[in-house]
């Protein structure tokens, strides 16, 4: 391929597949449908946990820490994410939903490096089975900062400030719900923790030392 074929394909593997393929180009697109249902797959089971853990920790509210009766899976937080998935596909604009996504993706991957580093020096006496070198995690950071910084002053545009306002929103929550544990939430979520525990047969995960 030319370079302005390179820049002028909406697709380069399947151009170069229908090339260099061109009995069997198909499979092109099709290993890459396979690679996405994989990296979907993949999501599904870590999204879902990462919603578990912190409804365990109390970051987010305990329904979402159950664990069902039957299939010993965290059946509300995997519920939790199916409904937000559906209302992020509701635009049904891919570009729009990939800046969002890489935007906040990147911008936690940045943070979580920097909090690493951040607690490094500041809890030195906190127990590290996996203990990852601060370089590494420098990098990440500064790879992180670049990539959330370079598209928006490469072209700016305003769904990079409504994921800033939504993800700094939560805040809002944060505070009155989980930090000061504020009572007349606890007495809102109680009937609501019960009939979700009673429908969907989830019980609280078992303590473990």
């Amino acid at each position: 391929m030319t370079p302005s074929e390179l820049l002028s394909s909406p697709a380069v593997a399947v151009t170069f597949g229908d090339r260099v393929l061109y009995p069997v180009a198909w499979l092109v697109p099709l290993f890459v449908a396979f690679s996405t249902f994989g990296s979907a797959n993949g999501s599904c089971f870590t999204a879902g946990r990462l919603s578990y853990v912190a409804g365990r920790e109390g970051h987010m509210v305990k329904i979402l820490s159950y664990i069902s009766l039957k299939r010993y899976t965290p059946m509300p937080a995997l519920l939790f994410n199916g409904i937000l998935a559906i209302f992020y596909i509701i635009p049904s604009d891919i570009n729009t939903l990939i800046n969002y996504f890489s935007f906040a993706q990147w911008a936690f991957y940045g943070l979580t490096a920097l909090s690493l580093i951040v607690m490094r020096f500041t809890r030195k006496e906190f127990d590290r089975p996996v203990k990852v070198p601060v370089f590494i995690a420098g990098i990440v950071a500064l790879v992180s900062i670049y990539l959330v910084l370079a598209p928006i002053i490469d072209k700016p545009e305003l769904e990079y400030l409504y994921c800033a306002i939504f993800i700094f929103g939560g805040l809002i929550l944060y505070f009155p719900l989980v930090y000061w544990k504020a009572k007349w939430a606890r007495k809102i979520m109680r009937p609501i923790t019960m009939h979700l525990q009673l429908l969907m047969e989830v019980v609280p995960p078992e303590k473990t030392e």
